[in-house]
């Protein structure tokens, strides 16, 4: 059996949802063994698993029987970075809010309430053969490994933000540690001249210099950054949050460039189809 934790008591955060620009309500509170974790939104729950993986813009959203929640990737980063594997997660509207566009006050808010063990045993899944999916020049691929590890790259138009690359290989025995300190409080980031284009689209309508780091192409409009390479460790932030889908990290290195959040949902199925051979996509 997977080691397996829950968290020791429930808690509530809020605040706007980054699309929908609505304030939205979350509590999340401990579950049992093996349930995994799971949303609630009116009457449907909705595991985070790649079963329910649907495609959206700038976001991961999972739907089931017709009712979906959205940009669900930072909690879920979170929740697996501190080693939370099952929880109930109860929402007022269907989306996550924002907060301040990390993973920081999520990773706060478990530290608080603290943890419970519920079962011993290996914190990663075996991976038998390398996996990779692929779009353009853009990848993402595992590789099977003694050690778990993350390499992801990014390139942008942007002279303040350029090529970057950040690798990071934490024990496990501190990966939650790490994770608080080097992944979560990476922030979202956009490009000046993106963001008429996104609100035309109907996205990021709760978006502000207050949750995202906005760069107009030679400088960041709010600096200072928390990191240097924040946009890629934010990106990295993000890969674990949408391949925590699997349930359990894959014993491996994963690496990745330019990817984006569909591309991330194809590899958490892939990697899941290599022990089920069913399989599953994306869903439309």
């Amino acid at each position: 059996m997977h080691y397996q934790q829950t968290i020791a008591r429930p808690f509530s955060l809020s605040g706007i949802g980054l699309h929908s620009g609505e304030q939205v309500s979350v509590t999340v509170s401990p579950a049992s063994l093996d349930a995994g974790r799971y949303f609630i939104y009116g009457d449907t729950k909705i595991p985070a698993n790649t079963t329910v993986a649907s495609a959206s813009q700038l976001s991961t959203e999972l739907r089931q029987n017709g009712t979906g929640v959205r940009t669900v990737e930072h909690l879920l980063s979170a929740l697996l970075g501190m080693g939370v594997h099952n929880a109930c997660i109860e929402l007022t509207r269907p989306e996550l809010p924002i907060l301040d566009g990390s993973a920081l006050p999520w990773v706060e808010a478990i530290a608080e309430v603290g943890l419970i063990t519920q079962a011993e045993g290996d914190r990663l899944i075996d991976l038998n053969n390398p996996v990779t999916v692929r779009r353009g020049d853009s990848f993402v691929t595992a590789i099977p490994a003694d050690n778990l590890r993350f390499t992801y790259g990014i390139d942008f138009p942007s002279h303040a933000i350029g090529e970057q690359w950040f690798s990071w290989s934490p024990k496990l025995e501190e990966f939650s540690a790490k994770f608080a300190a080097e992944i979560a409080p990476a922030r979202t980031f956009t490009l000046a001249a993106f963001v008429e284009q996104a609100r035309s689209a109907g996205l990021i309508k709760g978006g502000s210099l207050d949750n995202a780091i906005v760069c107009d192409g030679e400088r960041w409009l709010n600096p200072p950054l928390r990191f240097d390479n924040e946009p890629c460790r934010h990106k990295l932030l993000d890969l674990i949050g949408d391949i925590s889908l699997l349930g359990f990290l894959p014993r491996a290195h994963i690496i990745a460039f330019k990817a984006s959040h569909n591309l991330h949902a194809e590899f958490a199925i892939a990697i899941a189809a290599q022990s089920n051979p069913r399989g599953g996509s994306v869903n439309s």
